[in-house]
Formats: C-alpha cells, structure tokens, sequence
C-alpha cells in the first residue's frame, strides 16, 4: 500500500543530511552542532512516531511504499515499505539514537562523531525499509563506516582491534550475502526473463532443494555475523567493551538487530523449505548460545563485558522464536527484537555513566554504589530486572512467548533455553550486588547521582520498559 506522505524516503534521507551538514560545519560551535544533530535525531523521531500511528492495523502487506526505479537495465529501484515487523524496529531506532547523543556525549571531536552517528542512523533505518535486495545490501554494509570509526576513534584501551576485528568479520560474512543476492536475481531472471532485486518478486523464485540450502546459508552466514548468533560472536565483547557509550548502545540496540531482522525477512521468505529443513541447526545454536552466553556472563568481573554476554544469550532467545515457525514464537522474537534494544541500550547507557564518575567498570572498584547514587541504582534496578524478564517488565512477555512457542514444536530446546532465563537472574542479581551493595571506598563515596538532565535522558526507556511489559499489545 502507497502512502501519500513520504515517511520512509525521510527517514532515510533526513539523518543523511544531517550528517553531512555536521560533517562540513567546519567553523560552527561545538554546542550548536551536538544541539543540530540531536535536533535532526528529535524530527526523525517525530516522524517515525507519526508512521507509526498513521499504519493501518489489520492490513497484512507492506505500508508507505516508495518505489522508483534507479537503473532499469540493471533491475535495481528505489523500493523500501514498512509491515508490523519492521516499523517497530525503526520506531525503536529512531528512539535510541536521540538518547545515545544526548546520554553519550563525548569532548573529543565531537564534530565527526555526531556526523558518524547520524550517517549510521541513516543506514539502519535504510536496512530496515530497504525491499529492494542491492540497497537493503548497500544500507546494510553501510552500517560498517561509521562503526568502525566511532570505535576506532572514540573507543577505549584496545580500541583499534575491536575496530578492525568487528569489521573484518562482518564485510567477510557480507560477501557470502552479496554472492547469495546475485544468484537469486540471476535465477529469477533465468525462470521470469526479467531481471530484479525486489524482495516481492524474487519471493516467487523457485529453488531446488541444494541450491535452496546453499543460498539459505549464504544469507544466514551474514546474519548470524551481524546478530551475532553463536558461534559467530566472538567479535562482539570486544567492540561492545571497547566502543563508546553511544556505540555500545547502538551496536546491541540497533545493528544487533539488522542480522536477526535478515533472518526473519529474507530467510523465511526466500528459502522457506530451507529455512525448515536447517531450522534443527538454527534452533541449536540458538540454545548453545543462551547457555554459553549466560555461563560465560557469570564469569565475568568487567560489567560491559558481562552485558555483551549477556546480549548473546538474548539474541538466542529471538533466534530460538524465529525457528520456532509458531505463531507465539515469531511474536515473541519479533517483541524480543525491541525489548531487547531497549534493555540493552539503557544498561550500556548507565555502564557509561558509572564509567564517567568512577573512570572503571571493574565491578570489584565500584562496591556500594547505591549509598551516593540512589537514583542510579534505582535505574540499573529497574533495566536489570528487564532484562532477567520480571513479570510487569518489557522483557517478560518476550521471553515467555518465545519459551512458549518454542516449546509447542521443539520441546527439549525450550527446555535447555529456559536454563538460560535462570542464569539471567544469577549473573544480573549478583553483578548488582556487587556493584551497588556494601561500604564503598571514598572514591566511590563522592560518587554524584544522575543529574536532572540524565533523568531525563533515562526516563524514555523506563517508560518504555514498564509500558510494554504491561501493555504489550
């Protein structure tokens, strides 16, 4: 269905600008351009807001449709819309990226970073609406640029590898997309004698069930990189460790879920057959990768690690209701999808903030926190328990429809995944203990609470937090 109003060629294109306008405001004040690029951040917000209330309910296909043709000899066109999956994942984006400006602000160069972050907000909103399969691929490889130099440049201690390492394997599995892309095409052309990029048309290519396998995993492989799904994450903890506070945010919020959206909206519909032939290997590593994620978080003494890990085990949980093929299941991964970027943008918000006033995120260095910084801890309370999926939090309902739908087909993988929602409540509860309970050190003790401006930067995503725990509907 076309919409009158552009929404998604604004979304996409509004951010862009404001990159580049950030990017060459070479004499402008440092506070105009962070206030102009928070603004841009705000009326893409408000523009998302607005798509979303103006979607039709009920109504199965794609919305907002834009579709221009960009080289006809070659196929390709301008074609992005929004259904009820991929709007709430720009909504989602749209959210987070205002706060991690406002929340993360950094002193060095802040010119290029808000550039750099603007210019990804552009690309992950592009990767989501993208129905044409070059520019979905060409937004999705975008998103690399402005990761990589917002951690190589604003990162910490190990910087450079984290930077190297978490581009490297992502443009390594994209390459296995890009071949997979140009196959289906140049089929769909060989069955059709027309050659083109648009998801709606090659979803009526037909596969042999070799080549259908074959393409199913060249798709995935640059999914499950990106998600990351194990074992496919080991560049993860390092770039969400050594990233900034905003990277780190948007890395697990938003970019994690460009490769769990992949799965859902080009592997389930191009290789159906596929999909439910692999789905066994799917549905394993998803498992293995709640467990190993919850195990190795429990280990952990470094806070940003721990929440790294403990985003893998998450990602499992939307892969586990993905391959689940229930109605629950897919609910539940799709809401897991947003919860999860909510929870884990707020907890790296709040890591950063800690950061700042104590210089570590060492949990030995940070004892009794709660006694200067209730409101911090009150905060860090309310995500944590988000995240363990307490009941009347956002981060319930997911997992228990993902639990739930799982269980009704594949029984014994719901049962070993709902180990994992047990170790959530262990590594979680006891990382608070450690970091909030106890005498803290004078350090510690001068610790400052959150300031009026850091209340309401936090204030969204608690809303949000207890709002769709409540209502999740």
């Amino acid at each position: 269905m076309t919409g009158s109003f552009p929404y998604l060629t604004v979304l996409v294109l509004l951010p862009a600008g404001g990159a580049l306008a950030a990017g060459l405001s070479v004499r402008v004040p440092r506070r105009i351009v962070e206030g102009a690029a928070v603004a841009v951040s705000l009326v893409t917000l408000g523009f998302a807001i607005a798509m979303t209330v103006a979607l039709k309910t009920g109504y199965g296909g794609f919305q907002f449709v834009s579709h221009h043709v960009w080289a006809q000899s070659l196929g390709i066109s301008w074609y992005v819309g929004v259904d009820g999956i991929s709007v709430f994942l720009v909504l989602m984006a749209a959210v987070l990226f205002p706060i991690a400006l406002v929340g993360a602000r950094t002193r060095q160069d802040p010119r290029a970073f808000v550039a750099w972050m603007l210019l990804l907000e552009s690309a992950c909103i592009g990767t989501f609406v993208s129905l044409d399969l070059i520019f979905f691929f060409l937004f999705f490889e975008l998103t690399l640029v402005p990761a990589y130099f917002i951690i190589s440049g604003w990162g910490f201690v190990r910087r450079a590898y984290a930077a190297v390492k978490f581009f490297v394997y992502t443009f390594a599995g994209s390459a296995f997309l890009l071949v997979g892309i140009l196959v289906v095409a140049f089929l769909h052309q060989s069955q059709t004698g027309v050659l083109t990029f648009a998801l709606p048309a090659l979803e009526r290519t037909h596969f042999s069930d070799i080549t259908g396998v074959l393409l199913f995993l060249a798709f995935t492989a640059a999914f499950a990189v990106k998600a990351p799904l194990f074992p496919f994450h080991t560049w993860s903890p390092d770039a969400y460790t050594e990233a900034p506070a905003a990277g780190s945010m948007i890395l697990a919020g938003v970019l994690a879920k460009l490769g769990t959206y992949g799965l859902l909206r080009f592997d389930l519909n191009l290789f159906p057959k596929a999909s439910k032939d692999l789905a066994p290997l799917l549905l394993t590593l998803a498992v293995i990768g709640v467990l190993y994620g919850a195990v190795v978080a429990c280990a952990q003494r470094d806070l940003k690690r721990l929440v790294a890990y403990s985003s893998l085990a998450q990602i499992g949980f939307i892969a586990l209701g993905i391959f689940a093929f229930t109605t629950q299941g897919l609910t539940g991964g799709v809401l897991l999808m947003v919860n999860h970027g909510l929870i884990t943008a707020g907890l790296f918000l709040l890591i950063g903030w800690i950061y700042e006033r104590r210089s570590t995120w060492q949990l030995s260095d940070l004892r009794g926190l709660q006694r200067p910084a209730p409101l911090l801890a009150a905060a860090f309370t309310v995500i944590m328990l988000a995240s363990i999926g307490l009941p009347g939090l956002n981060g319930f309902v997911s997992e228990f429809l993902v639990l739930v739908g799982s269980f009704l087909t594949h029984r014994w993988w719901a049962v070993a995944a709902t180990v994992g929602v047990v170790l959530a409540a262990v590594y979680l509860l006891w990382a608070y203990q450690q970091a909030f309970h106890g005498k803290p050190d004078a350090a510690t003790a001068a610790v400052a609470d959150l300031s009026w401006t850091e209340r309401v930067v936090v204030a969204p995503l608690i809303v949000l937090i207890v709002l769709l725990g409540v209502y999740p509907k």
